[in-house]
């Protein structure tokens, strides 16, 4: 009986890590968007350029890419998920885009 008792400890236990595993993709969105905002002002500062303002993605929003600084990679998740890009217009001028990317999921064959 005291075996069940233990197995059935472990399997809770087991199942509530999955949980918090799944569930961490918000900080882990939010860690890595902290990350990229630091890298892309020390990007600016090395390079005299203002740190770029993060603007939403609009559809249909007239884009002036010259040169793409930074990606940031999408997190595991089964729907869309947040990202950003950091690139230069052909003024030179640092901006970032917040826009939306299918997460990358396990069930999906990836």
């Amino acid at each position: 009986m005291n075996f069940y008792a233990i197995a059935l400890g472990v399997f809770t236990a087991s199942l509530s890590l999955g949980a918090l595993a799944e569930g961490g993709g918000d900080r882990t969105f939010a860690l890595m968007m902290e990350r990229n905002e630091k890298a892309m002002a020390d990007y600016a500062v090395k390079n005299g350029k203002p740190a770029p303002e993060v603007q939403a993605y609009r559809y249909g929003m007239k884009l002036d890419i010259a040169k793409v600084i930074n990606v940031t990679p999408p997190i595991r998740a089964c729907n869309p998920v947040p990202s950003r890009m950091t690139y230069e217009d052909s003024r030179g001028n640092l901006n970032t885009l917040e826009y939306q990317v299918m997460g990358v999921c396990r069930n999906n064959g990836s």
